[in-house]
């Protein structure tokens, strides 16, 4: 029981230092808060999923925290005792630690892809109302128009949020796709352990492939939607999106998965 215990502390901090440096590796940096990240919050869901709910809200707490830590510097546009609570408790206590309800998710008749997807599209969806209710609140008549301030919070934490949670679902479905989180220690999904190395290997420079393509389409898109004035969600500027280099990029990312998807088959048969 107590190597089982020193396993799970030692794991869960290794997951918890992995999300940490994720979230400082940022795909879209907003100008008013709020970035895209390089599937920051999966580590967190990994924990939830294979400990459940209490396990995951302790992780996700103290991850919460080191947000807050590296976070420290917004609070220096805030001013009074509940402004700066509320800014703490809805842009990370509660924001992060939504993250811990990824375990609700792990039904024994639900696969480890659907589960782990489901808990990032409603934990992501969660953490976003978190940042919303903190934008027409704490930031009202800082950063977000008084008059506007809802629609406007709504809005601007959409701009990055969305992306966000679809970078980790795909995230999610990828590893998912790889390793199995439902034993005792983390391992191969039990379909790869008989392929052979090279189809392996091939195996993942595709899904690697379709992943970067994915990724680098939202960032040819997202920051075309955003305001360069107010910062705010701003659809019409899809107008000016380059969509000929988007079409390039998505289709030599799924001819680049089929072709490599391919061979790995010819080479496991």
């Amino acid at each position: 029981m107590q190597q089982k215990s020193v396993y799970r502390l030692v794991e869960s901090a290794l997951l918890l230092a992995m999300a940490a440096v994720l979230s400082v590796i940022k795909i879209i940096d907003m100008p008013y808060g709020g970035s895209v990240t390089a599937f920051s919050m999966l580590p967190l869901l990994i924990i939830a999923y294979r400990y459940g709910t209490k396990w995951g809200m302790l992780t996700a707490f103290t991850y919460s925290l080191i947000q807050l830590l590296l976070g420290m510097e917004n609070f220096s546009y805030v001013t009074g005792f509940t402004s700066m609570a509320a800014l703490a408790l809805f842009d990370y206590l509660l924001a992060f630690l939504v993250l811990g309800l990824g375990a609700l998710f792990r039904r024994q008749n639900t696969s480890q892809t659907a589960s782990l997807v489901l808990a990032a599209v409603v934990t992501g969806v969660l953490r976003y109302l978190c940042h919303c209710v903190s934008g027409f609140t704490v930031w009202r008549d800082l950063s977000v128009p008084f008059s506007q301030s809802l629609a406007y919070s709504l809005s601007y934490n959409a701009t990055y949020m969305i992306p966000e949670i679809i970078i980790l679902a795909i995230g999610a479905v990828y590893i998912s796709r790889v390793l199995s989180f439902d034993n005792a220690g983390i391992t191969r999904v039990a379909a790869q352990k008989t392929a052979s190395p090279a189809a392996l290997t091939f195996s993942i420079l595709a899904k690697t492939a379709l992943l970067v393509a994915a990724v680098w389409v939202v960032v040819l898109i997202a920051p075309a939607m955003q305001s360069a004035d107010s910062g705010e969600l701003f659809l019409a500027g899809l107008a000016g999106v380059k969509w000929l280099t988007v079409a390039i990029v998505a289709a030599v990312g799924a001819a680049v998965f089929g072709v490599l998807t391919l061979i790995s088959k010819k080479i496991s048969k």
